[in-house]
């Protein structure tokens, strides 16, 4: 005679086995749960990494830029938005002297083209390496040596050429290093050298390209990048520069990324509401749907109770039953969870329009740990009431129902 084996955990196996339909629905309640609360909270997780990665990589309390240019000059910061504007480079010896700055470094943008001529539309950024305090520190991480002219650095989301350079203006640039994601618009962008970009200017001309830049007589820069003395308050410092200086606007990181924040704390309070009404939700539904299948399987129930199983055995089975279905649908929905985010990131960012940046691998196992415990549970505790129902009920009573 062949061993039947009436462990708790095969006996639930076969039950849930006996019913796909059944078994199915309690999958694809739980597989929601855990897709809604491993996704949400992976895109909450990847954009406070990405506020915190852009705050560091930017480097700067002030930006002082030509009056009228701050929308775009947050664009670019933010988004990555192709931008140009300038003033006058003697800007940078007068916010360098303002009470509270620390230092001051001219930064001068150019957008190249997305033709022929180019090997993608780009944001060119050039900066002065004996002032910079934003880029170089950066570069630093991937290049022990400076930058030369002639050559430049890429953000991480440029494609360069097998031969490891880009085509400006139809001359190849060596590519010094290629930095790692920052989250923000520098990750589309083009650093160079001053010299580097006034001899890519020189070459535009002598293919007969012109700019805007051009109708600028003297030496233009398009923004001044500052760093504040702590002790003085950037508001104030803010208000000085703008008084002494017509025609500038200044524009705070302090303000920048507060603004960000503020709407990224919303964001993530939605997301964390939003994922406990649907777990209060998800718990609710299961409760009923087992309340409606245990009802269906007393007599199933009794008959184990004539055979000898226990109260306390038939309260695992359910409870086991519960929590195999959650296990297995929270797995499920985590796997769909993951393949939707992290392939998709780029989009999500851009559809966000705030910054994006993927969350560190230790923190996704503990979320997908996390998500995987809360869809456990939900099974259990959704099936405990009727659990300790079923195995109240009288056995006689039960097998006579119907007769």
């Amino acid at each position: 005679m062949q061993k039947v084996d009436l462990s708790t955990g095969n006996l639930s196996l076969k039950n849930l086995q006996a019913k796909p339909v059944r078994t199915a629905c309690l999958f694809i309640v739980v597989a929601v749960l855990a897709f809604t609360l491993f996704g949400g909270s992976i895109i909450a997780l990847s954009m406070q990494q990405g506020l915190e990665t852009m705050t560091k990589r930017f480097g700067a309390d002030l930006m002082v830029v030509p009056e009228g240019a701050s929308e775009k000059a947050q664009g670019l910061l933010l988004r990555g938005d192709s931008g140009y504007y300038y003033f006058d480079a003697g800007i940078v010896d007068k916010v360098a002297g303002t009470e509270g700055v620390v230092c001051a470094s001219p930064q001068f943008f150019l957008t190249s083209l997305s033709t022929e001529c180019c090997d993608a539309e780009v944001q060119l950024i050039a900066y002065d390496p004996d002032t910079d305090f934003v880029v170089q520190p950066w570069i630093a991480e991937k290049r022990n040596e400076s930058v030369n002219d002639g050559q430049v650095v890429v953000g991480s989301r440029i494609e360069l050429r097998a031969n490891g350079t880009i085509k400006l203006f139809n001359d190849e640039y060596p590519v010094a290093a290629q930095l790692s994601r920052s989250a923000s618009g520098y990750d589309t962008s083009i650093f160079m050298t001053m010299n580097t970009m006034r001899a890519l200017i020189d070459n535009a001309h002598a293919q007969r390209y012109g700019f805007l830049a051009d109708s600028y007589e003297g030496e233009i820069i398009s923004a001044v990048l500052a760093k504040t003395d702590p002790s003085r308050p950037p508001s104030l410092i803010d208000w000085d520069i703008r008084k002494q200086n017509d025609g500038v606007e200044v524009l705070m990181s302090q303000g920048i990324f507060a603004r960000i924040a503020g709407t990224l704390s919303g964001l993530v309070k939605y997301i964390h509401i939003f994922s406990i009404a649907l777990w209060a939700l998800a718990v609710i539904v299961l409760a009923a749907v087992f309340s409606g299948t245990i009802h269906e399987r007393k007599k199933e129930f009794a008959v184990l109770r004539i055979l000898g199983a226990t109260r306390k055995k038939l309260i695992s089975i359910v409870l086991s039953e519960s929590a195999i279905a959650g296990i297995g649908g929270g797995a499920a929905g985590i796997v769909l969870a993951c393949l939707v985010v992290f392939p998709f990131s780029t989009y999500i960012s851009e559809r966000l329009e705030l910054p994006y940046l993927d969350a560190p691998f230790f923190y996704i196992i503990l979320l997908v740990v996390g998500s995987l415990f809360l869809s456990a549970v939900a099974g259990p505790l959704s099936s405990l009431y009727s659990a300790l129902r079923i195995s109240r009920a009288e056995t006689y009573f039960t097998m006579r129902e119907g007769e």
